[in-house]
């Protein structure tokens, strides 16, 4: 029997998929039945680019759909809030110093939350995979396609 692996993440990564779950099926779905039926009373549909238009955006729309439905029924929804320590895991903030000594911060989250611009990197990322397990004060080394980058861990926190 097969398992089914969980995806982790944080209740607002969650919420933005059951809103964009909602939208699909309760806007863009009959805006693009509509679209069928008005190019279908344009006649001949081989020839009908509109109609074709909107069958393909049609495809589309059900795909993600059935992608974000997967992806709901296996999310494994961690409040930060509720962990400790000094470790670093899914969901923890994570105070580091570069190799210039410059402080950088990241929260540990899931992938489809991840914005480095917010600083929000991927569990699965290079260094989302080099910080899970390794505690406050470690040394951290990263091979990213920029070349490798060194970190030290200063603080952990769960906000």
């Amino acid at each position: 029997m097969a398992t089914i692996e969980k995806l982790p993440m944080l209740a607002e990564g969650h919420a933005v998929l059951v809103a964009t779950l909602q939208r699909l099926k309760e806007v863009e779905r009959p805006e693009v039945v509509e679209q069928i039926e008005e190019a279908r009373a344009h006649g001949d549909l081989s020839e009908n680019a509109e109609y074709h238009a909107a069958k393909e955006r049609q495809g589309q729309i059900e795909a993600q759909v059935i992608e974000i439905e997967d992806q709901l029924a296996r999310a494994m929804v961690i409040d930060p809030r509720s962990l400790s320590g000094d470790k670093v895991v899914f969901g923890a903030t994570v105070h580091l110093l570069d190799e210039d000594d410059k402080p950088v911060t990241y929260q540990i989250v899931g992938q489809m939350e991840a914005d480095a611009r917010r600083g929000r990197i991927s569990y699965s990322s290079p260094l989302g995979r080099a910080l899970i397990g390794r505690r406050v004060g470690e040394d951290v080394e990263v091979s990213t396609p920029s070349g490798d980058r060194y970190y030290t861990i200063k603080q952990v926190e769960f906000l």
